[in-house]
């Protein structure tokens, strides 16, 4: 019987650590596979390590390291052929493993994750930036250029080959470990032939324009390991743009130009709509196009102000979310 290792970094998780092991167990159990539970927590104040126990999970408790050495300092233990990392917020579907096996058995993949949807109680808000990421049902497997360790599926041998996370990301370690694992011949595929359900989604504002700070704070890390890439820079520099655009449409209203003040506002609402067009044209939805078109306007905002500290070395750590 093959074996795989799941790790699944975790902060303050207790609500939703329960779930998160017993359907992997699940999932492992339906694909004939024995299964490793491992769990390395950043130092959680509640009950989530001692849930983790009573599920059967190894727990390393390693407080103060960043995500990407919790998921390393996971992998370091695991035993299996097969290495999963999932977050301690995310439910597989039952046949995630024996879908994403057969994909593999196929030729067809080497590294692998599914779509990710919130749970139907979830906000507006983070109902519409999830739905963005969905692709079209009648293409159930496509190439990506990068994937995200919400869930993520390889042999254990790929992980070992590119040295594992870069650990001093503070955010953006999936992206920089799935950019060298397709740069060393992996083959990376996205599945949304069933979803995974993601219930650590933002409950509120506050939380959502939190995340978004810290997601956007890694870009100037990506650039200096990967090096100059325009790919990378696109939208950093997009939002520096944007906020150059404010800047200059509240100096023309402060100076009794209101019309080109107005302009050039509305110059700063194009790039989150074509943004918007272009992530919900699949959808078919109009108001996913009008939600999107707000939230990217945000973003765009955020990922500045974040670019901008980056760049005047703000360090300041958060700890890491399974």
């Amino acid at each position: 019987m093959s074996r795989i290792s799941i790790v699944i970094p975790m902060y303050n998780e207790a609500r939703h650590i329960a779930r998160t092991l017993l359907a992997a167990q699940l999932a492992a159990d339906a694909a004939n596979l024995e299964c490793e539970l491992i769990v390395v927590d950043n130092g959680s104040s509640d009950q989530g390590p001692q849930i983790a126990r009573q599920f059967g999970a190894q727990v390393l408790v390693l407080p103060g390291l960043l995500i990407g050495a919790l998921r390393n300092r996971g992998a370091q233990l695991a035993t299996g052929e097969w290495l999963a990392f999932i977050d301690a917020d995310v439910e597989m579907p039952e046949n995630w493993l024996t879908l994403l096996l057969d994909i593999e058995a196929g030729g067809q993949a080497d590294v692998i994750g599914l779509d990710l949807h919130t749970p139907a109680q979830a906000p507006w808000f983070a109902d519409a930036w999830q739905r963005r990421t969905l692709r079209p049902r009648h293409q159930p497997l496509y190439a990506v250029q990068w994937l995200p360790t919400s869930n993520l599926l390889m042999r254990k041998r790929w992980f070992d080959k590119v040295g594992g996370f870069n650990e001093e990301l503070r955010t953006g370690e999936d992206k920089d470990l799935t950019l060298r694992l397709a740069a060393g011949g992996a083959n990376l595929r996205a599945v949304n032939q069933s979803v995974a359900l993601h219930w650590g989604y933002e409950c509120s504002w506050r939380e959502w324009l939190g995340k978004e700070m810290w997601r956007q704070g890694s870009h100037l890390q990506l650039l200096r390991t990967h090096g100059m890439s325009l790919r990378l820079l696109r939208f950093p520099l997009l939002s520096i743009a944007v906020w150059i655009l404010d800047f200059f449409a509240v100096s023309a209203l402060f100076n009794g130009f209101p019309h080109h003040a107005a302009v050039m506002v509305l110059i700063t609402l194009l790039p989150g709509l074509a943004l918007s067009l272009r992530q919900s044209a699949k959808h078919r939805d109009p108001l996913l196009t009008l939600q999107l078109w707000g939230l990217h306007w945000v973003r765009l905002h955020l990922a500045g102000a974040a670019f901008i500290l980056s760049l005047c070395h703000w360090n300041a750590r958060r700890p890491a979310r399974g």
